[in-house]
C-alpha cells in the first residue's frame, strides 16, 4: 500500500484509545493526581471486553479493502 501512514483506519488501536479516553472523561470525578489517572486508566483498560479487541482485529481485512478501494482517502471506519 502506498498510503498506510495516512490511513488511521489501518490502526485499530486508535479506536481503543478513543474508547479509553471517553471512559475516563465519563467518570464522575476527574483524577486529582497523575497516580489517580494511572489507576483510572488501568481500571478502564482492564474493563475493555476482549471481544471488542477481537472484533477490531477481525475487521482488518475489510479495513484494508476499504482503504485500497478509496486509494487512501476516508473510509466508513
Amino acid at each position: 500500500m502506498e498510503w498506510p501512514a495516512c490511513s488511521p483506519d489501518l490502526n485499530p488501536i486508535e479506536y481503543v484509545w478513543d474508547m479509553l479516553g471517553r471512559c475516563i472523561a465519563a467518570r464522575p470525578r476527574s483524577s486529582a493526581t497523575v497516580r489517580d489517572l494511572e489507576i483510572a486508566l488501568l481500571e478502564e483498560w482492564n474493563s475493555i471486553p476482549q471481544s471488542l479487541i477481537d472484533n477490531l482485529i477481525a475487521s482488518m481485512v475489510n479495513r484494508c479493502a476499504a482503504v485500497l478501494a478509496v486509494r487512501g482517502d476516508h473510509t466508513p471506519y
